[in-house]
């Protein structure tokens, strides 16, 4: 045996259980353990080189445990023979894909903690789908108008404009005409119009209809931003079916509410002039302050009517609003169109209060006024009068217009509602003790000739 001073040299694969397999090739190492010459006791543990540690209930291991550390030549050895560029792709692949979750995040512009959810379609009955389709495609036919009123300060004597009110509105046609109601427009001095893009322009009023409580208005906005609402008709309309209203109730643009047509045929007065509207649209839709001159849809999303009025001693929607049918609107529209006006047929006279025929006991229209270059002044209708004395002698009572019944202002204006301008009528009237029938030719308004 060599010195004890001497380290011993051999190869590992004489030792470890790995060189069982031919194929496997190690290197040479020196040992780091050094032998005595002398014989160790039977007591002590053998060599940590030479013994492998083993388990009580598994089988020898091939590999060693962490108690055998690899020589540090070995390990320098492994670290040499692994391949670089591995390393330098799968650092390169990790930034790619941080730099593009990121950019995804930045481009969809979600919630950086939501961006991994998942949301489920949501599903909707067919109804809901129905009514969602039906706003999604006329919400760009409905505008808002914003009513401005000059204003003079009492200090700077400057003339501002300030808003005195807004409404609602639809596109007419492609040429920029807009249908509103009157009183929405009425008193202003500049008009605005907002489409559903939000886009602003200055409107100009084309014409309007006090009696009917219909405007036009016209803006100078390109066409493929004007979508004309599709046209109805409301001559077939049924209580009990759907309704739809569009509008911007206290400023709050582009507001669907929903309801049926709860009666029909209804009959209201215009605000401007009390001249009553016949065949009025009763719904319960919500329809509030702002709403006005919005579109009243049926399911299939045409206009039946434009939303007009309602009955609440609040001022607020109490289930009871009213829309001007499309039929009629229809026709004054044209009208306003094309000459800036409403020729409507007038008897040329004033008649008095409903209330006061009454208390005389009869029935029909009392004329207060008949010019004489009026319709019924030329035809000879006598108004009521004082005499010499003060006294009051009543003028001539309309009792019926072509052999039809009037018995107040509203039957009279529902008649001539009928006629045109130039129509001959026969008017029975009422002229003291005893009925005569005059003929009277209509002639309109004296301001729209």
């Amino acid at each position: 045996m060599a010195a004890s001073s001497s380290l011993i040299s051999t190869n590992f694969h004489s030792f470890s259980p790995l060189s069982r397999s031919p194929c496997r090739k190690f290197l040479p190492f020196p040992l780091s353990k050094s032998f005595s010459r002398h014989k160790p006791a039977a007591s002590a543990s053998p060599s940590p080189i030479l013994s492998l540690p083993h388990h009580k209930t598994q089988k020898r291991s091939l590999i060693p445990p962490h108690k055998f550390s690899c020589p540090p030549c070995l390990h320098k050895l492994l670290l040499a023979t692994k391949n670089p560029f591995s390393s330098v792709v799968e650092s390169l692949l990790i930034v790619c894909a941080s730099a593009a979750l990121s950019l995804s995040l930045f481009i969809a512009d979600v919630d950086p903690a939501s961006a991994f959810v998942v949301t489920p379609p949501r599903k909707l009955q067919s109804d809901e789908l129905a009514t969602v389709q039906l706003f999604q495609e006329n919400t760009p036919s409905v505008v808002y108008i914003t009513n401005l009123a000059a204003r003079q300060d009492a200090f700077t004597l400057d003339v501002f404009e300030v808003p005195q009110g807004s409404g609602s509105g639809f596109v007419w046609d492609t040429d920029g005409h807009i249908v509103t109601n009157y009183h929405v427009i009425r008193g202003a001095s500049d008009l605005r119009v907002t489409l559903a893009d939000q886009s602003t322009y200055d409107a100009k009023v084309v014409g309007f209809d006090q009696d009917k409580d219909v405007a036009v208005l016209r803006v100078d906005a390109p066409k493929e931003k004007l979508r004309p609402i599709p046209i109805g008709q409301s001559a077939d309309l049924l209580v009990g079916q759907k309704v739809f209203a569009i509008g911007n109730p206290f400023g709050l643009d582009h507001t669907l509410t929903t309801g049926v047509i709860s009666g029909l045929r209804r009959e209201i007065s215009s605000a401007a002039t009390g001249r009553p509207i016949q065949d009025v649209i009763q719904t319960d839709a919500a329809i509030n302050p702002g709403n006005s001159g919005g579109p009243l849809l049926d399911s299939t999303g045409r206009l039946i009517g434009i939303n007009t009025a309602i009955y609440s001693p609040s001022g607020a929607s109490s289930g009871v609003g009213f829309s001007i049918p499309v039929d009629t609107v229809s026709g004054i529209v044209d009208q306003l169109v094309k000459f800036g006006k409403v020729t409507r047929p007038i008897l040329g006279i004033k008649f008095a209060p409903d209330q006061s025929v009454e208390q005389l006991g009869v029935s029909g229209v009392l004329v207060l006024d008949a010019p004489a270059n009026g319709p019924a002044g030329k035809a000879g209708l006598l108004p009521t009068k004082r005499d010499a004395y003060g006294r009051l002698i009543l003028g001539d009572i309309i009792t019926s217009v072509n052999g039809k019944k009037i018995s107040n202002g509203s039957d009279l204006y529902r008649i001539l509602d009928q006629c045109k301008v130039g129509d001959k009528v026969i008017v029975e009237v009422l002229r003291g003790d005893h009925k005569e029938k005059i003929p009277v030719v209509l002639e309109p308004k004296a301001d729209e000739t």
